[in-house]
């Protein structure tokens, strides 16, 4: 930690500025829901804090405590030196204004079916007639309690492989106080669900191919391999999904899936499948939708 730093901090101001000018020095990476330096600043801080993100102009002046300042430090060389995700030194996350519990259990949240599923879907599907909504892949359980607050009459199982990505979504769902609607089930895609049908299917899928995996940056290795890693080409639970989901939906139900940037690859192994890509922040290539009746 920098003496220097310490002696010289004295504002919400100076931390801040301090943080973008380390996390621009050491080249830190940001692709677990801020945007760039300032915006990893911010989230830090304040949340370290306590204090509301949107609130920044009222506190920008504000004095802190020795306490504060050493705080602060601390969890800024953490980012910097550890490469950690800032969601994980907080053991916080926000997607789409929901608040979310996390830690090394689950992948930080920034799924884009949680923008789509803001909207309720709309026009895709009609929110009052959803009754059964599955989250597959569930992690920390943060779409499931999107889809269950947006759907004020479904009932959601949520799966994962890993029961530990369960206990941390279990402590979300009673954050919630959705324990009577959010059912959680530990095992492998539709293996733990007994033939049960939904109107909608949601999964963020492992998608990251081996190449890709070798590559990412060292933020990303702090984040459970399974949850990320989908195979040589990505593909290995997505070929899972459009083999078994028809099976699994009502008739008229909707799959929707997360690819990351694999547009390109769904649509060249999957062509007989007709999808509809749906637009997000991040434009037309990150989600798409299949209907029940033209999955084989």
């Amino acid at each position: 930690m920098s003496i220097d730093a310490q002696a010289n901090l004295r504002t919400l101001r100076d931390a801040l500025r301090f943080a973008v000018t380390r996390f621009n020095e050491a080249k830190v990476y940001f692709g677990h829901g801020q945007a760039d330096a300032f915006d990893e600043a911010v989230f830090l801080v304040m949340r370290s804090l306590q204090l509301p993100i949107e609130r920044l102009d009222v506190f920008l002046d504000a004095y802190l405590t020795h306490a504060e300042i050493n705080t602060l430090l601390q969890r800024i060389e953490l980012r910097v030196k550890k490469r950690l995700p800032a969601a994980y030194i907080l053991k916080e996350a926000w997607l789409q204004d929901y608040h979310f519990q996390v830690d090394e259990r689950a992948i930080v949240p920034r799924s884009f079916i949680a923008e789509l599923l803001k909207d309720e879907l709309q026009p895709w599907v009609d929110p009052r007639a959803v009754t059964d909504v599955l989250d597959l892949c569930t992690g920390c359980g943060c779409l499931a309690v999107i889809a269950a607050d947006v759907f004020p009459r479904a009932r959601v199982d949520a799966v994962d492989l890993s029961p530990q990505a369960l206990e941390l979504a279990r402590r979300n769902v009673t954050e919630y106080q959705l324990e009577d609607r959010i059912k959680l089930h530990e095992g492998d895609l539709f293996a733990p669900l007994d033939g049960r049908r939904y109107d909608l299917i949601l999964c963020n899928p492992p998608y990251v191919t081996d190449a890709s995996m070798a590559r990412l940056p060292k933020e990303y290795t702090h984040e459970p391999k399974l949850a990320l890693a989908g195979g040589p080409d990505g593909m290995n639970v997505i070929r899972r999904l459009l083999r078994e989901s028809r099976s699994h939906l009502k008739r008229g139900g909707l799959l929707i899936v997360e690819v990351g940037g694999e547009r390109a690859t769904v649509e060249k192994l999957f062509k007989d499948v007709p999808m509809t890509w749906l637009t997000t922040s991040a434009g037309d290539d990150m989600v798409f939708l299949a209907r029940q009746e033209e999955l084989s």
